[in-house]
């Protein structure tokens, strides 16, 4: 039986013999260790994380829809069947943008409230392939159209830092639930910023890979401006976790080629000295927070000690109709789905309904503007390797941050005042990755992001890795874990 709510957040009676803090907190690749050597069982962690979704996540909002029975039952089948997946028997969550074959996939939208699909996405497939076990789905905004994670379905996502503050968003139950040890790792989908905005905002690494790298297969990608990747503690499992999820399916518009050696292997490989170009000059005029420099100084600082090339300079990617022409792309994703309108969210409906008054003649020179703007910055990778920034204009926003401005493009306008960093790598394809170096005087979460040159996942990831072994993250925890 699978539960289509998430008012069974647990298995009663359950007693896991790992029910430990530091058990939950172990990385997903030791964990699949510990299943393959017999230490532990798929079902006894399983039935911890279960037991945690249950005490901790009701004061978090992290899952939408829990599959407790399901999973359970999947965990007892990868115990009596060993394997060699490379995470047989770890439990996952799923971002709830992603169709889940008889787990219910509602988008958060209410126009999507009761589906249940009878097929998997292909990064789902290729995720069970590997031997997860799917405990649930996280929340999301409607569509995952906005920065923030408050949805009329589903309700509202809390920050496990501070419950006043936003996780960020699209993926920003993906990234509460692994921040608060409710799951080890995450899939997550990044079109805007999605993945690495909660990565800044709970204090995880979180990488966007490169445009072709992981399918979107069955559906498409608008403009190939989204995609899936890792969202997880560590820089090990993530690396792991796009090995899984990356691979050509037939007919995908978009196509990198597949990296010399598994992703996993190489993030332990060290990086070259790299040219590192450092600025905190944003595409759009929006004020950085000093919080957010401070985080981007000390990173580039850190990068001087280890031996790397550090400079200011700013790609050329300042356009004062950025925003407009963006906007012009993404307001078409809403109007995509072919659902009633009256069920979708007020700004969804409002995006919906400009893409109908949008011309083809409109929509072609939006796109053609942003490719010569996208070659014009990535021409800047020439002579650089890597530009970091922070990545977002300020720390963690409190719950509601968004709607103190009416209107749906003034909302976007609002999000863009949050995330004025992150789109630029999806309209270029680049990969780009957040990384938790920065805590503030508050104790909140400051990412830093790291820009890749076109298909260069492997060099962020070696990058990510020297900097996790030179600056330690993963002994921080949220107080509510």
């Amino acid at each position: 039986m699978v539960e289509h709510t998430a008012e069974n957040r647990g298995v009663a009676g359950s007693s896991p013999a790992l029910a430990t803090l530091e058990s939950a907190f172990l990385p997903a690749l030791e964990q699949a260790r510990l299943i393959r050597s017999g230490e532990t069982s798929s079902a006894e962690l399983v039935a911890l994380y279960l037991e945690r979704i249950a005490a901790i996540d009701p004061s978090l909002n992290s899952f939408v829809t829990v599959c407790g029975e399901l999973a359970l039952e999947t965990a007892r089948q990868r115990d009596a069947a060993p394997s060699d997946a490379p995470f047989h028997g770890v439990p996952i969550a799923v971002k709830d943008l992603a169709a889940t074959a008889g787990i219910r996939t509602t988008y958060s939208s209410r126009a999507y409230a009761e589906y249940v699909p009878d097929f998997d996405t292909a990064v789902v497939r290729r995720i069970r392939d590997a031997g997860f076990v799917i405990v649930g789905k996280t929340n999301t905004p409607e569509f995952g159209t906005v920065a923030f994670t408050e949805s009329e379905l589903n309700g509202v996502t809390r920050n496990p830092w501070n419950s006043a503050l936003t996780p960020g968003g699209s993926s920003g139950g993906a990234a509460a639930a692994v921040s608060a040890g409710l799951v080890p790792i995450a899939h997550a989908t990044d079109g805007g910023g999605s993945i690495r905005i909660p990565a800044s905002c709970c204090g995880l690494f979180g990488l966007k890979p490169s445009r072709g790298r992981v399918s979107s297969a069955p559906f498409g990608s608008l403009e190939g401006l989204s995609t899936a990747g890792p969202m997880a503690r560590s820089v090990s499992d993530a690396a792991a976790l796009l090995d899984v999820l990356a691979g050509y399916e037939p007919g995908d518009p978009w196509w990198a080629a597949p990296p010399e050696r598994p992703f996993s292997v190489t993030a332990h490989e060290p990086p070259p000295r790299l040219r590192v170009s450092v600025t905190v000059t944003p595409p759009t005029d929006t004020p950085v927070d000093r919080e957010c420099v401070a985080a981007l100084e000390s990173a580039a600082a850190l990068l001087t000690e280890l031996g790397h090339e550090v400079r200011e300079a700013t790609p050329p990617w300042r356009d004062t109709d950025l925003f407009e022409t963006f906007v012009a792309i993404w307001q078409v994703g809403p109007a995509l789905h072919p659902v009633d309108r009256a069920l979708m969210t007020p700004l969804n409906r409002g995006l919906a309904e400009a893409a109908r008054m949008l011309s083809a003649e409109d929509y072609g020179r939006a796109v053609a503007a942003l490719q010569l703007l996208a070659r014009r910055i990535v021409s800047f990778w020439a002579e650089t390797d890597v530009v970091l920034t922070p990545t977002l204009a300020l720390p963690p926003v409190p719950i509601g941050w968004q709607d103190e401005v009416e209107g749906p493009i003034e909302k976007l306008r609002r999000n863009t005042q949050f995330t004025p960093f992150t789109a630029l790598a999806n309209l270029t394809g680049q990969p780009a990755m957040s990384v938790p170096l920065h805590w503030s005087a508050a104790g909140l979460p400051i990412g830093v992001q790291a820009i890749g040159p076109p298909a260069g996942d492997a060099l962020l990831l070696s990058l990510a890795s020297e900097i996790e072994a030179a600056r330690p993250w993963s002994d921080r925890r949220p107080p509510i874990a």
